[in-house]
């Protein structure tokens, strides 16, 4: 696990971070006042979220790798920080929906039906909170797996 070390730090400061973002999206009104903006604006979370394995990745290089780091061994490095933020998002968003925004399905639904974009059924369905957990658990790795092996490149060092 010590050889992990740096990988899960980052993982759970990547989780922390995803917490703080919903928390700024509930307060600037992105759930509730401002939902039909939050499709635009909720992907700038890309910003930290490529920070964090951006740092992520330099920390191991420069720690564990002695300053030099192969593209493989940064690309396996976000994968293990990946693995992490996987384990860690059901719990983040538990956490989200239960605590942070408990509104924000309910309100995604009306706001989908009251705008034409989906239909009471289809919105329901779709603003779940199992449908989320899904969404969020599949897409975490995805996510995961494409920064990874984008970031493992500016991050390699011979």
């Amino acid at each position: 696990m010590k050889k992990y070390r740096i990988e899960i730090k980052w993982g759970f400061i990547f989780a922390l971070m995803s917490l703080i973002w919903m928390i700024l999206e509930r307060i600037t009104g992105l759930h509730d006042a401002h939902i039909d903006q939050h499709a635009t604006y909720t992907n700038f979370v890309a910003i930290p979220s490529i920070a964090i394995y951006v740092l992520g990745l330099l920390e191991k290089r420069k720690k564990f790798y002695g300053g030099k780091m192969t593209y493989g061994q940064g690309f396996i490095t976000g994968l293990i920080i990946t693995g992490v933020i996987t384990l860690l998002t059901p719990l983040t968003m538990w956490l989200t929906l239960a605590f942070i925004t408990p509104d924000f399905l309910e309100n995604a639904r009306i706001y989908a039906v009251e705008a034409g974009k989906m239909d009471q059924e289809a919105a329901e369905g779709y603003f779940s909170q199992g449908n989320y957990m899904i969404q969020s658990i599949v897409g975490a790795p995805i996510m995961g797996i494409l920064t990874s092996a984008i970031v493992a490149i500016f991050t390699r060092k011979k």
